[in-house]
């Protein structure tokens, strides 16, 4: 069995027969949460870790400040639409780029920043399978030199379809007829684990695939062990799904699942947990059971 879409992952042979293609454009895309001393965690770039070694070519692009409104009260906010679109044609990116994200740690913001591109109606863009440690494994060659692209100017249309607001998680809770997944692992779900967004719990009716049984190693499992976990909890079935975590990104890791088995009515939750609990009015519910 195959993906239905195994053009929106490349392995690191395919990537390295690729690297003096003009039109390539390649990022490394790394966020690294760390500790934070109030409490949780905090993110940080990637940028020395880049620095430190990276894909011959490589650029890093700065999800935290390039790709995201850093006049949000949340930790991550996708731009408007024209500045997200310009933030990428800076980038180097135009409608033509063959385009390749990786991150130098976990998968989460390689598919977050595909999930933006994608979102933006860019339609050659992949990630590296297993990102920078899979590139490592196989013994291909690591640069310290630091890349850049001339900034580019193109227009889209964008996929509104691919993001949905609080108020279409709300009115999702009691319909049947969308399934509701949350990305977050099983303790944070139930809200028994230490980590939490300020309340504990999920949505009331959501499930939970969490993003790493997903994976090995930060690369995709077989076609037939990741369909086989999306079959099981319905996220294959003939109805929308929404995605969500704590901040929209480990989210985009379940919905580009999906759209690797063709499933098109696929959308994140942006805010995800860490704008619902702002709300004290919006429930959630504690345990194992959706």
């Amino acid at each position: 069995m195959a993906f239905t879409h195994p053009e929106y992952l490349i392995s690191p042979s395919e990537l390295a027969k690729k690297l003096d293609n003009d039109n390539l454009r390649l990022f490394d895309v790394a966020i690294h949460l760390v500790p934070n001393p109030k409490g949780g965690y905090k993110a940080e770039s990637g940028q020395q870790t880049y620095d430190e070694g990276h894909i011959p070519g490589a650029a890093f692009l700065n999800q935290v400040k390039q790709l995201s409104d850093t006049a949000s009260s949340l930790g991550f906010t996708r731009l408007e639409d024209e500045l997200l679109i310009k933030a990428f044609g800076d980038a180097g990116i135009t409608a033509d780029s063959d385009v390749v994200f990786y991150s130098s740690g976990m998968t989460m913001w390689a598919t977050r920043a595909w999930w933006l591109l994608h979102y933006c109606g860019h339609k050659r863009v992949a990630i590296l399978d297993g990102g920078l440690r899979a590139w490592k494994k196989v013994g291909l060659e690591i640069s310290t030199e630091a890349s850049t692209y001339p900034a580019q100017s193109w227009s889209s249309t964008t996929l509104p379809h691919r993001f949905v607001s609080q108020d279409e998680v709300v009115a999702a809770i009691d319909n049947v007829g969308i399934c509701t997944v949350n990305a977050l692992s099983p303790e944070v779900y139930a809200g028994t684990g230490d980590h939490h967004y300020g309340r504990r719990g999920h949505i009331p009716n959501s499930i939970n695939v969490f993003y790493d049984t997903l994976l090995n190693e930060g690369a995709f499992r077989d076609p037939q062990e990741v369909k086989q976990s999306l079959t099981a909890a319905g996220l294959l079935d003939d109805k929308p799904v929404i995605a969500y975590c704590g901040g929209g990104i480990s989210a985009t890791i379940d919905a580009f699942a999906c759209l690797l088995f063709g499933k098109q009515d696929v959308a994140v939750y942006d805010g995800s947990m860490s704008e619902w609990v702002k709300d004290e009015s919006l429930p959630l519910v504690e345990g194992a059971d959706p």
